[in-house]
């Protein structure tokens, strides 16, 4: 399962060139630590699906001596280990052209990232390829647009959550929402197995 985990990194040598140069690029149009945090953990998990979508290589995946739930093991497993690495070069980054930064903003950006995959990781192996990169990567531009109006929405509207959210101390609040989001996250790794292991290619 390591070597298909490092498989993603042999095959991306070539955009993983444009990896530091493109977190350079948030930084210097003065983006926000958390979305810094979040376009840097999508960068190759996304390229590792969109490659594989392009090329085919389930096919070629699925005659190595590996089983189908091997398979979408380490795209899950390996999307939270690169979630870190490209965190910790993220903030390397950030510390470089004096950008301050918290826990939160870490905290803030990786769930985020853990969210977008839980939805966004069955979807590749749902539809037909060719359109569903596509069709993530307007959807996370749409989120990442949209994200302060649903946000003010909220609090406006729905005043009865926003409060019992802010009742909670700082710690019960992160435990919370660390529960939900990697519930969510280990739902979504069984739904993806359970289409994988069904899908005929």
């Amino acid at each position: 399962m390591f070597n298909l985990i490092r498989r993603d990194v042999i095959l991306q040598k070539r955009q993983l060139l444009i990896f530091i140069p493109f977190i350079f690029f948030f930084i210097i149009m003065g983006a926000q630590p958390a979305l810094i945090f979040l376009v840097a953990s999508i960068f190759i998990p996304f390229n590792t699906y969109a490659y594989d979508e392009k090329a085919e290589t389930n096919i070629l995946l699925n005659s190595l001596p590996y089983t189908r739930r091997e398979i979408i093991a380490s795209r899950y497993l390996g999307a939270l280990l690169y979630m870190i690495l490209s965190i910790g070069i993220a903030s390397l980054a950030l510390l470089a052209f004096n950008k301050p930064f918290s826990i939160t903003d870490i905290a803030i950006g990786s769930g985020l990232f853990l969210l977008f995959a839980a939805f966004t990781f069955p979807l590749f192996h749902l539809f037909k390829s060719g359109y569903i990169t596509t069709v993530v990567l307007i959807s996370f531009l749409l989120l990442t647009y949209l994200s302060g109006p649903i946000v003010s929405f909220i609090n406006e509207n729905l005043t009865v959550i926003t409060d019992f959210i802010f009742s909670l101390s700082t710690q019960l609040l992160y435990m919370g929402a660390a529960a939900v989001i990697l519930t969510f996250y280990a739902v979504s790794w069984g739904v993806t197995t359970v289409i994988y292991q069904r899908k005929a290619f």
